[in-house]
């Protein structure tokens, strides 16, 4: 999963990187949080011309792990967003294997926590947050859509105090049921074992599930999924659909025929084109 998300990313930064230009301001390295006496960071990219007030959360995470790279080389991965007016931040977790599933579910809450309360800083609307990635990014961004809450009052960080809520969501080839990928589930693909994050037990596992939060509040959801994917098979993203129509939420499936887990050429161009037209659809019109 790792590796396949890697080269899925790879091959959009490599459709994009050859026409992105100075177009972005970028604040590189954005303090949301610290553990174990380590920095937990973002990027931002906002448009230099006409941003929109929106802003999208990408999840910079593949089988778990998240790596810092510089944020002039990944510019061009988020253009097709910043050409429409959207400020993009990149954000990364904790990363596996010193972090687990649970950690990197929890960071990027309080990274959404912490740019709603710093929306005026950014020039976002709180109210206007996307999510998406690919992979376990789009595992992290469903949990962000499914498992979301209010924010705890009583607490002493003012972080902690704001809502994790999402109002749009596109989740690419994700997982959504880490109960029959994780070492305890007895018909699991045998690929899954190159992944530490997956030594979960079953009770974090289902904790963890996108699959098993589907409620009615949920935000509108677009699941993007290659029908020969051999890596997180296409029936997790149909699942996720089935569940997300029982409970009435707005959401949509686009299957790319023949295509496995990391998407290249056209499908790689068509489905960042869906993205974006998500994204415009479910949280403003683009910047003229």
């Amino acid at each position: 999963m790792r590796h396949a998300c890697l080269l899925l990313a790879g091959t959009i930064l490599t459709m994009c990187a050859a026409s992105a230009r100075a177009d972005v301001t970028i604040t590189p390295d954005v303090v949301y949080g610290h553990k174990d006496g380590l920095a937990m960071t973002f990027d931002v990219f906002t448009p230099t011309e006409k941003p929109n007030g929106v802003g999208v959360l990408f999840m910079v995470s593949g089988g778990w792990y998240s790596r810092w790279n510089p944020p002039e080389r990944v510019q061009g991965m988020f253009k097709p967003l910043t050409d429409k007016g959207f400020t993009v931040f990149a954000v990364r977790h904790g990363s596996s294997p010193k972090f687990s599933i649970p950690e990197a579910v929890a960071d990027v809450s309080r990274s959404v926590r912490y740019i709603r309360l710093n929306a005026d800083r950014f020039k976002v609307d709180p109210d206007r947050l996307g999510v998406y990635g690919y992979s376990a990014g789009g595992h992290l961004s469903l949990m962000l859509g499914t498992a979301s809450d209010d924010g705890n009052s009583q607490s002493d960080d003012p972080v902690e105090r704001v809502s994790d809520r999402v109002s749009a969501v596109v989740a690419f080839v994700a997982p959504t049921d880490l109960r029959i990928m994780v070492h305890e589930a007895p018909d699991r693909l045998p690929a899954y074992a190159r992944f530490p994050a997956l030594t979960l037990d079953m009770k974090n596992a289902a904790e963890h599930s996108p699959l098993l939060h589907a409620t009615a509040d949920d935000p509108p959801t677009l699941l993007i999924a290659g029908d020969a994917d051999d890596l997180v098979p296409v029936t997790h993203s149909r699942n996720m659909q089935q569940a997300f129509q029982e409970v009435k939420v707005s959401s949509e499936l686009f299957e790319l025929p023949g295509a496995g887990h990391g998407f290249q050429g056209e499908d790689a161009r068509i489905a960042t084109e869906k993205m974006v037209d998500w994204f415009v659809k479910q949280l403003g019109k683009p910047a003229s």
